[in-house]
C-alpha cells in the first residue's frame, strides 16, 4: 500500500500543472499573457473565468514555448490580449486554476503612490514610519580640501536599502527619476493616466499639503543633495560604509561607531575623483561626471517644475545654480566617482557618465535654453551609445548604472531629425540585443540575472516604453509586457518583486528589512533585488537561507529567488530599484 501510494503522489507531481500570470492585472487594451508550465505535455486549450460567476468568457489554444525552467521541461503561453471586458478572472489549464487578476481601465493608476510608501519608510533625518528623527549627526568629512572629520551637515536623503547607508549615486538618480515621473505624467494627459495624489505633508506624515506625494519626495532627496554641495567647488558622494552592517537597528538606535563614538557622527566622504577607501578596498574612480551628471539632472527638472510657482521660485534658482556648479565640476573631472567599501569587497562600481551627462545637459537645455548645453548633450550621447549591459551575460555590481540612459529620451524631441534617428537607434539596438538574451528563458526575460537584476528589469520595459512614445513604433510592447508582467508575478516563482502588493497576492514577506526583522510590519511598495544566477547566490557573503526551501521546486541554475530575510542578493528591497519603478508605471 505504501509503495502505490507513493507512486500516486509521483504520478499527481508528475500531472500537476502552475500558471503564473501579473496578479495585479491589466488594462482592457494592454497585452494580456500568462505562462503555463509541468513536466508533461501540456493540454492544448486554456480559459479564462469569471472569478464571480465561474463563466467562461474567453477560450484561446496555448502556444508552447522552446525551452525549459528547472524540474519542467514544458513550457507554454496563454495569450488573451483580445479579452477587453472588465472584471475578476482567473485562467484554466486542465485542472490548474490560476490566482485572480483584473482587467480594469486605470489599473495602474494608483501604483506609483503606493511605491512611495518604501520611499517614506527609508526616509534618514526624519522618518515618519517610525517618528523619530535619526542620525542627525551625519556627518565628518572624509579626503576632499577640508581637513578630515570637519563636520557638514549631511542630514537627510534615504536610507539606500536594508542597511543606512546613503549614496548621491543612487539617490541623484531616484531623485530625478521621481521628478521625470511626475512631469511626464502631467504633461500629457491619458485616459489611464497616473494621477499623484496628494495625502502627505513633507514630511510624510498622513495629511495633504497641497503638493502631489511624489514632489514631496523628490524634494526631500533634493535638499539632501544641495547639502552635498555647500561651496561651488565642493561635492560629497557617500554617508557612512559598510561598517553600518552590524545587524539590524530602528534607525534612530545607531549603534556604529565611526570613529567619533557609537552611534554619533558617520564619516562623509568627498567627491575628488580618485580612488578612495579607509581600508584595503579601494574603489577605482577616475572622476565624479556620473555623479554630476545626474544631480544636474535633478537640479534642472526640479527647475523646470518650480519655476513658476510664486512660493517656490527661489528654491528653484537655487536648484539651477547648483545644477550648473555641479555639472561644470563633472566636466572638468570626466570619469565616474565610484561608491566605497570599508571592510568588504562590495561597492557599487559604476563605469559609465557620458549617459548622465548627456542627461544633465539635456535638463539643462531644457532649463535654460543656452545653445550650449544642447551642443554638449548632444556629444555626450553619441559618447553613450547603446546601453552597455543589454545583451550582457554579467556585468559588475551597478557597473552599468542607471541601467538605462534616460538622457536619449529627453535629447529626442530638442535634437534635429538626424539626430533624433540617432538617438532612436541606440534605444532600438539595446532592446534588441535584450531581445536575444531573452531567447534563453520561457518568460522572454531579457536580462542577466546579476544582483540587482530587477532593476535591470525596470529599467529595459521603461527604454521600450519610452521608445515608443519617441517614435511611435509598437513593436516591443509585446516584449515590455513580459517585463512588466515578470515583476508582477509571470515568473517562476508566482511572486509579484514589490512588497505588498497586489494586496492579497503572493509577495515577499520575510525581506531583508528592519521594519520586517524588528517591528514585523510591512512595509508597502518596496522592489526587492530580484533573482540571481545561483553562482552569484552562493559566491555572496553572509547569504543564507532557512531550509527547506519553500521555493526548490522552481529553482534553476539561471535564476534563484528567495523569500527570506537572510538572502540579501534576492529579497533585499532597494531605494532606488523602487524610485525607477514609479518612473516605469508612470508611463506605462
Amino acid at each position: 500500500m505504501i509503495v502505490l501510494a507513493c507512486l500516486a503522489l509521483l504520478v499527481s507531481l508528475a500531472q500537476q500543472l502552475y500558471i503564473r500570470v501579473n496578479q495585479l492585472g491589466f488594462a482592457p487594451a494592454d497585452v494580456k499573457t500568462a505562462v503555463v508550465f509541468g513536466r508533461e505535455p501540456l493540454p492544448s486549450e486554456f480559459r479564462v473565468v469569471d472569478a464571480a460567476s465561474g463563466k467562461v468568457v474567453f477560450t484561446g489554444r496555448v502556444s508552447p514555448i522552446a525551452g525549459g525552467w528547472g524540474q519542467f521541461p514544458h513550457h507554454a503561453e496563454a495569450d488573451f490580449s483580445s479579452l477587453a471586458m472588465s472584471g475578476r478572472f482567473v485562467i484554466e489549464v486542465g485542472a490548474a486554476r490560476s490566482g485572480t487578476f483584473n482587467i480594469k481601465e486605470s489599473l495602474y493608476a494608483d501604483f506609483p503612490d503606493q511605491l512611495l510608501e518604501f520611499m517614506r519608510q527609508q526616509r534618514c533625518g526624519y522618518n515618519p514610519f517610525v517618528d523619530a528623527v535619526c542620525h542627525s549627526f551625519d556627518g565628518r568629512t572624509a579626503f576632499g580640501p577640508e581637513p578630515a572629520g570637519t563636520y557638514i551637515n549631511a542630514s537627510g536623503g534615504w536610507h539606500d536599502a536594508g542597511d543606512q547607508l546613503k549614496y548621491l549615486l543612487t539617490s541623484s538618480n531616484a531623485t530625478a527619476q521621481m521628478l521625470l515621473a511626475y512631469q511626464l505624467a502631467t504633461a500629457r494627459p491619458r485616459r489611464s493616466q497616473v494621477i499623484f495624489a496628494d495625502r502627505f505633508n513633507h514630511l510624510g506624515q498622513p495629511g495633504a499639503n497641497g503638493v502631489a506625494d511624489v514632489l514631496d519626495e523628490a524634494r526631500w532627496g533634493l535638499e539632501w543633495m544641495l547639502r552635498l554641495h555647500p561651496k561651488p567647488d565642493q561635492l560629497y558622494h557617500q554617508v557612512a560604509d559598510d561598517r553600518d552592517h552590524k545587524g539590524f537597528r530602528l534607525p534612530q538606535n545607531e549603534t556604529v561607531d565611526y570613529g567619533w563614538g557609537a552611534g554619533s557622527y558617520r564619516v562623509v566622504y568627498f567627491a575628488d575623483g580618485k580612488a578612495q577607501g579607509l581600508k584595503q578596498y579601494q574603489s577605482e574612480s577616475t572622476g565624479i561626471a556620473n555623479l554630476a551628471g545626474r544631480y544636474a539632472a535633478a537640479m534642472a527638472l526640479g527647475y523646470q517644475i518650480w519655476k513658476d510657482d510664486p512660493a517656490l521660485r527661489s528654491f528653484a534658482q537655487q536648484l539651477l545654480q547648483a545644477g550648473k556648479e555641479v555639472y561644470a565640476l563633472g566636466q572638468a573631472k570626466e570619469g565616474v566617482q565610484q561608491g566605497n567599501s570599508y571592510g568588504a569587497p562590495y561597492r557599487y562600481a559604476e563605469t559609465t557618465w557620458a549617459d548622465d551627462m548627456e542627461w544633465g545637459a539635456a535638463e539643462l537645455f531644457r532649463a535654460t535654453r543656452e545653445p550650449r548645453y544642447l551642443r554638449e548633450a548632444l556629444r555626450y550621447a553619441v559618447l553613450a551609445g547603446s546601453e552597455p549591459w543589454m545583451g550582457k551575460q554579467e556585468a559588475g555590481h551597478y557597473q552599468y548604472y542607471p541601467f538605462m540612459n534616460l538622457g536619449h529620451f529627453r535629447l529626442y524631441d530638442l535634437a534635429n531629425a538626424t539626430a533624433r534617428k540617432t538617438l532612436a537607434t541606440f534605444y532600438r539596438v539595446g532592446i534588441r540585443r535584450t531581445i536575444v538574451q531573452a531567447q534563453s528563458n520561457p518568460y522572454g526575460i531579457g536580462v542577466p540575472f546579476i544582483w540587482c537584476s530587477n532593476n535591470l528589469t525596470v529599467a529595459l520595459a521603461t527604454q521600450a516604453f519610452l521608445y515608443e512614445r519617441m517614435t511611435g513604433d509598437r513593436r516591443y510592447r509585446d516584449f515590455a509586457a513580459n517585463q512588466t508582467d515578470w515583476l508582477l508575478g509571470r515568473n517562476p516563482w508566482g511572486v509579484s518583486m514589490f512588497t505588498g502588493i497586489p494586496e492579497g497576492g503572493v509577495y515577499p514577506r520575510d525581506v531583508h528589512l528592519f521594519a520586517n526583522v524588528l517591528m514585523k510590519r510591512m512595509v508597502r511598495g518596496g522592489l526587492v533585488d530580484g533573482p540571481v544566477y545561483r553562482k552569484v547566490f552562493q559566491s555572496l557573503r553572509g547569504v543564507s537561507i532557512r531550509e527547506p526551501d519553500p521555493f526548490a521546486l522552481f529553482q534553476d541554475e539561471r535564476a534563484v529567488y528567495h523569500d527570506d530575510v537572510n538572502d540579501y542578493s534576492t529579497n533585499e528591497p532597494t531605494m532606488d530599484g523602487t524610485a525607477a519603478a514609479i518612473l516605469l508605471f508612470a508611463v506605462k
